[in-house]
């Protein structure tokens, strides 16, 4: 008989949801852009079990993990640290992986792995600088789409440099450049170089080790994917299933868990 496991992430902007099967198929995922303390861990349950036509007493073991993590208590069997979870689902994608670099919707956050256990991290969640809270900003200062900023960087044709790491100290300048008449390309260019420049600093902290991961929304950004290969010099992994690694990470966990509690 096969084992379904649920892995919920719920994060401070958003909620994913991955079902596995006997810990090695996704059956199904959901993403719901509104996190802890809204509907949205719901629905992005939800989703999944409809889209997988099953229901929560069919899933042998549900996980939640993420910022909002102790918000579904009464859905979940057990919860963990998002750290353990995103280097489980970093693991799961990429074996040869030994640095993880997870930016968020409020912090970033670089895992030292071996054999897909997390053995250091260092954290930045006292400050905005780097996050994808960070880029929200720049771009409703710049009057773009998140999503396109990654685009609009790559048409950048010379170096602006942002030099503030301070959402809103970095603010003031990109208006400043503005008021310039920079482009908006050049513009985002550095503020890619900017995020860039400071995950870096806490990469360097950890230490880097090949093969470096990147996961979070802001891995979809290929503008910051590149400025931070070249600030580390390296090639840098990401995932079309880079926003829900650390729901996988959580769903895969749950399959250990079940096979603990049941052998024999």
């Amino acid at each position: 008989m096969s084992i379904y496991t649920l892995g919920i992430d719920i994060g401070s902007t958003a909620s994913k949801c991955v079902m596995l099967k006997d810990g090695k198929e996704i059956v199904s995922k959901s993403l719901v852009s509104v996190g802890a303390g809204t509907s949205g861990p719901q629905r992005a349950i939800a989703q999944v079990l409809e889209t997988a036509g099953m229901t929560r007493d069919e899933m042998s073991y549900v996980l939640a993990t993420g910022y909002g993590r102790n918000s579904l208590l009464d859905l979940a069997d057990h919860q963990m640290s998002e750290l353990s979870c995103h280097a489980k689902g970093a693991h799961f994608l990429f074996p040869e992986v030994h640095t993880v670099i997870d930016i968020g919707g409020q912090d970033v956050k670089v895992l030292q792995i071996d054999n897909g256990i997390m053995t250091n991290f260092v954290m930045n969640d006292k400050c905005a600088a780097g996050t994808g809270r960070f880029l929200d900003v720049m771009a409703r200062v710049l009057e773009v789409k998140v999503e396109d900023l990654g685009m609009l960087g790559n048409q950048s044709t010379k170096n602006v440099p942002i030099s503030s790491t301070c959402t809103v100290f970095a603010e003031s300048e990109v208006i400043s450049q503005l008021s310039m008449d920079t482009a908006k390309c050049d513009i985002i260019n550095g503020i890619h170089h900017s995020v860039a420049s400071r995950v870096a600093g806490l990469v360097h902290r950890v230490g880097q080790r090949e093969q470096v991961v990147m996961t979070g929304g802001v891995a979809q950004n290929e503008g910051v994917v590149k400025a931070l290969e070249e600030e580390l010099n390296c090639t840098i992994h990401t995932s079309p299933l880079t926003q829900y690694n650390g729901a996988l990470g959580a769903a895969l966990f749950a399959y250990d868990r079940y096979q603990k509690e049941h052998k024999g």
